[in-house]
């Protein structure tokens, strides 16, 4: 391949982003204080660039380029779309909360492209070098995002442990990649699929496999290896949780698929049932230790451990309508995690933080609209009949059922009634508990509105989901 020759196109998203995460790099130094707006609007600005040029580029095939180490499929075209939502979303919520603690700096947003960027490069890697780059990339973007109140020792503290289980979970990675790498001799992942079809008892393949598995689902902060992710989830500044929570799942399903499906799917029998005991502890110790807190920060936080396990289920049962419940799950999963997180952006104010149970007393008295879409996510969340988590959460249970593992789906069914008293006593709190003093909401019109279109999608979903059901399955068709 020459450059002369080089077709850009499909990677033009990519650099349309790294560029303008550059430039504004580059400019927000030199703008007053009042001057952030110039960088929160080119990021927005940014966002919308790329989802049309997505969208232009969108093709029902398979497209390989740069000597097929980048590969566009429907499914990474449907999953960016969804993290530069998630993304534009996350920005509109963040700044109101960023300007009340004196942190709306340029840095924010152009760590925020940065980590998209990454996400970008996982969702179309065909090969483990760029696998590695846009994980480290989304990483690194990630660990500076949570130490961005320099000033609050809780966010350093998450900012080093974040950091150091991170860097574990690369090592770990990494190392499996070698040993893929020794045992193939091709670093191309659809190349290591044909070699591990034609020896997939190779015991340095099944190595190989533990390793990234391993550190994939690390990232993805499934039990047993959640231990980061409370800690890191609650003491990085909520407007940062907000990014963490949601668009990084939606990459970390793409890798594990490209992986495990498109890499090492002759070797499903080795790594499924490693998925059904990770989503199983997953399920028991997010749903279960969620019961017990009193933060609501730290409730979600434990509730995502759970979601994660639900994923995954959609994953190990190794069919198309499995891995289209798993996306679909996973994008159900963002939308209503940025809403629910979002909820504690909307309620704290200046020089307070509403991410205490507590802080939900009486939200029906004090904003009757913000309570229903609070409503609505949270029945969704605990999956209650006709809501947008019940769909995805029985578009997953019947997938496993399908493969003839009906005791998981058991399981998982009353790990979700057992998730259900938590979500359901935050509801209770907001609509039947008088609030303690004078507790107005402080947030501006923006966050009412993102959260506003949330629940309002959260509940369109919930009436007509056979639309976004039948697109979860159709990518994975091609695949």
């Amino acid at each position: 391949m020459t450059f002369a020759s080089l077709n850009i196109m499909p990677v033009l998203p990519e650099i349309v982003l790294a560029v303008m995460a550059c430039v504004i790099l580059l400019i927000d130094p030199f703008m007053p204080k009042s001057g952030r707006t110039v960088s929160y609007l080119l990021s927005l600005a940014t966002l919308v660039v790329l989802f049309v040029l997505t969208l232009i580029g969108m093709d029902d095939s398979v497209r390989l380029s740069f000597s097929d180490m980048v590969v566009n499929d429907p499914m990474s075209d449907l999953m960016k779309l969804v993290i530069y939502v998630i993304a534009f979303a996350v920005f509109i919520l963040a700044r109101g909360y960023l300007r009340d603690r004196g942190i709306d700096k340029g840095e924010y947003y152009t760590l925020g492209l940065f980590g998209v960027l990454g996400m970008m490069i996982m969702i179309s890697a065909n090969h483990l070098l760029l696998v590695y780059l846009g994980l480290e990339l989304m990483s690194l973007a990630m660990y500076a995002m949570v130490a961005f109140k320099r000033d609050d020792s809780r966010a350093s503290e998450a900012a080093m442990k974040y950091f150091v289980l991170g860097a574990l979970a690369s090592g770990l990675l990494l190392y499996g990649m070698s040993m893929l790498y020794g045992a193939t001799g091709t670093l191309y992942i659809t190349e290591i699929g044909a070699a591990a079809a034609q020896d997939s008892s190779n015991l340095v393949l099944k190595l190989g496999l533990v390793f990234i598995l391993v550190g994939l689902v690390f990232k993805l902060g499934a039990a047993p290896f959640h231990m980061w992710l409370p800690d890191v989830y609650d003491g990085a500044p909520t407007a940062v949780t907000l990014y963490l929570a949601a668009a990084p799942k939606v990459a970390g399903l793409a890798v594990l698929i490209r992986m495990l499906v498109e890499g090492l799917g002759p070797m499903f029998s080795d790594w499924q049932p490693m998925l059904v005991v990770v989503a199983v502890l997953s399920l028991l110790v997010g749903n279960l230790i969620a019961i017990a807190q009193t933060s609501f920060k730290r409730m979600l936080t434990y509730s995502t451990i759970s979601h994660v396990g639900f994923i995954l289920m959609g994953l190990l049962a190794g069919t198309h309508e499995g891995y289209g419940a798993a996306l679909f799950y996973t994008v159900a999963y963002a939308i209503m995690t940025l809403g629910g997180f979002g909820m504690i952006v909307l309620l704290a104010r200046q020089g307070f933080e509403a991410d205490q149970l507590d802080d939900l007393k009486g939200l029906n008295d004090r904003s009757p609209v913000m309570a229903f879409v609070f409503l609505i996510l949270m029945f969704s969340m605990a999956g209650i009949p006709f809501t947008l988590g019940f769909w995805a959460k029985l578009a997953v249970l019947q997938a496993v059922v399908q493969i003839d593992m009906t005791w998981l789906a058991v399981f998982a069914v009353v790990m979700s009634v057992i998730g259900a008293f938590y979500y359901l006593r935050a509801v209770k709190l907001a609509y039947f508990d008088k609030p303690e003093g004078e507790q107005r909401i402080a947030a501006g019109g923006e966050v009412r509105v993102v959260l506003g279109i949330s629940g309002l999608f959260v509940a369109a979903m919930g009436l007509y989901p056979s639309w976004f059901i039948a697109m979860s399955n159709g990518v994975f068709i091609v695949q």
